[in-house]
Formats: structure tokens, sequence, C-alpha cells
């Protein structure tokens, strides 16, 4: 599908600063718009003033995007829904999105994580309501959402078990300043975008405690690791994790202070509480949730994931971050990769 399609009608589910950003870029290639958020007086203040002051404030908003508040209207306008609500929140807008539009066809989200006290990826919830005939795709990859909504260079990934699926969504967003690219490894492209921001609390962690850059650049690398064989696990490709939506996400999360899970990483770090740093971010951060799903994942294959872990006993009080990195550093001296992450042996 050519980026100057005019057949799809694209509902933007969240408007948070992800959201916005998207709906922004996809108004910004001509495609018919609108875009949903809980708060209907915040709409009516985006669509004044074409920026979301909370989430965006310097970023110009389209004067072709559209809003709408009636969750049921837009639901029954778009011909494809584009979910970018917290993890929290997706089983709850989807399960509407069902009630009001079974018909779909195809399902598109931007939410990074896994459902909340299950860890079933988001594209089994997606499945269990909706049937195993929908067309399912995850966007994601290395894009803090005040750079794409400013339109400044940037890249992603959008993964489907069904290719023209993951391409016709990707064409959608493809522009002049945005690359979109495609693959079919769903589940792969939704544990990359899940896990690195477990991982980016750890470097958070070790540069807020003033560790310096070896330190910084060794827990990237271990943590991919970990996301790795984490996925090799799962049955997925590496060439997934290895690409924009693990290695890609993992570097930007982990390094850049947009990254609200580096800055609560930061601040652990640096001795502030969890609850003061959470609001201090005042936006969710989900690695909070998210070390659990992986954890979870983790013992469910029998692995031994050190960094995410220790991040979750932190997250939960059960550790300091310096208790933490104490037990990192004494643990026994062994081979890189002990063994294959894929084929006969892994």
């Amino acid at each position: 599908m050519s980026s100057n399609d005019t057949s799809t009608r694209v509902g933007v589910y969240g408007a948070g600063s992800w959201g916005t950003a998207l709906a922004a870029a996809l108004a910004r290639n001509g495609h018919a718009v609108r875009l949903w958020g809980r708060d209907p007086a915040a709409l009516a203040d985006m669509a004044k003033q074409h920026c979301n002051k909370r989430y965006l404030p310097d970023a110009e908003l389209p004067e072709q995007l559209e809003f709408e508040a009636n969750f049921s209207a837009l639901a029954k306008w778009n011909t494809l829904p584009l979910i970018v609500v917290p993890s929290h929140a997706f089983v709850d807008c989807v399960r509407q999105l069902h009630e009001f539009n079974p018909s779909l066809t195809g399902v598109a989200w931007a939410t990074k994580g896994f459902e909340p006290g299950s860890g079933r990826f988001l594209h089994e919830v997606v499945g269990e309501i909706f049937g195993a005939s929908v067309d399912q795709a995850v966007v994601t990859g290395p894009t803090f959402a005040k750079e794409v909504a400013c339109a400044m260079p940037s890249a992603l990934t959008v993964h489907s078990g069904n290719l023209e699926f993951a391409q016709r969504v990707a064409a959608l967003l493809h522009g002049s300043n945005l690359r979109a690219y495609s693959g079919n490894d769903i589940a792969g492209a939704e544990l990359g975008g899940a896990m690195k921001n477990v991982l980016a609390v750890a470097t958070g962690i070790a540069d807020g405690m003033g560790l310096g850059l070896n330190a910084r650049a060794g827990i990237i690398t271990r943590g991919l690791n970990e996301m790795m064989r984490l996925n090799a696990a799962l049955g997925g490709q590496i060439e997934t994790i290895m690409g924009l939506a693990g290695l890609g996400d993992l570097v930007l999360t982990s390094t850049g202070d947009l990254s609200r899970n580096r800055r609560l990483g930061l601040a652990l770090g640096r001795g502030v509480s969890i609850e003061d740093a959470v609001a201090e971010i005042g936006q969710v951060v989900e690695s909070v949730q998210t070390a659990d799903e992986v954890m979870r994942l983790a013992k469910r294959h029998g692995l031994d994931l050190p960094i995410a872990e220790r991040v979750q006993a932190v997250l939960h009080r059960e550790i300091t971050p310096a208790e933490g990195l104490k037990s990192l550093l004494a643990r026994e001296q062994k081979p890189e990769y002990p063994k294959p992450l894929f084929g006969t042996e892994s």
C-alpha cells in the first residue's frame, strides 16, 4: 500500500506523547486520522491549539489531524485502529473496539508491554478477543515521541504474522522523515519493545550511581544477551532482537534522557524513592510492571536473567541498587556464550 492511500481511516487510541506523535506522523502523510483520548477537554484544547501542551509542548500538530472524544464513534469510523494506550489499559481498549466494531479485519498497536498479571503477549490478547482470523501488527523501534512529533529523522519497524499486513501498516507510517520497516516476528518485536524498558532501568541506575561509561556498555551488552536468550527460548528470530525492535530500542532507551525508564533508573541510582521518581516523571513508567512479566517468562523457560532479576528486586524494594550491583559483580566467571543461542544446542 502506498503512502498516499486514501481508503484507510486510522483511529489512534491514546492521546499521550506516543499516540499523539504517531497520529501527527500519519496526518502529515496525508491519511485520514482521528485521535482519541480519555480527557475530552484535553482533546478540545489540542484541536484548538494544534499542540499537546501536556506531553509534547514543543511540537506543532498538523491542522489536518482530527480529534474524537467518543470512543464508540471512532471505533465505528476507523477501518484500521492503532492502539497506543499504556499496557494496563490495553485489554479494555481492545474489548471496547471489538464491542463497537467486531468486523474489523486488522488491529495494530504501538503499546509496549505484556498483559498485566498473566504475562501474555499483546498479540495473544488481540487474537483471543477478535479471533484468529484478524490481522495483527505491532509498531515498535527506537523512537522518542518528541522527535517523531517534531518530524525529526526516525526509524521504526512493524511486525505481523501476516507480512502483507505489516507492510500495509508500515506504508501508512513511512514518510519523508520517518522510515518504516516491516517483519514477521511479532512475538520477538513485542519482547524487544517491552524488555528494553527493564534494561534501561538498569543502565539508568548505573549512571545514577556514577559507575561510568564502561559499566553502561557492559550492562547494555549483557542485557542484550538476556533479551536474545529469552527470545530464542520463545522461538523468535535473532534478526529481530539485533534490529530496530531490539538493539535499536535498547540503545535509545538506555542512553537517551527522554526515556522515562532510564530516568527512573537515574533517580533510583541517586537514592530517590520509586514513588518520588515516578511522580517527578509524571507519566506511566512501563518497567515497573514489565519486570514482573519478563521474569515470569524467564522462569517458565528455566532461564537465568541476572540483570532483569535484580531490576525486579530493586523495583519491589527487596534490595537496594548497591546490593544489586554487588551481587552482579560477585557472579562466577564464565564464557560469554556458553552455548549457541540458536540451533540444536540452544
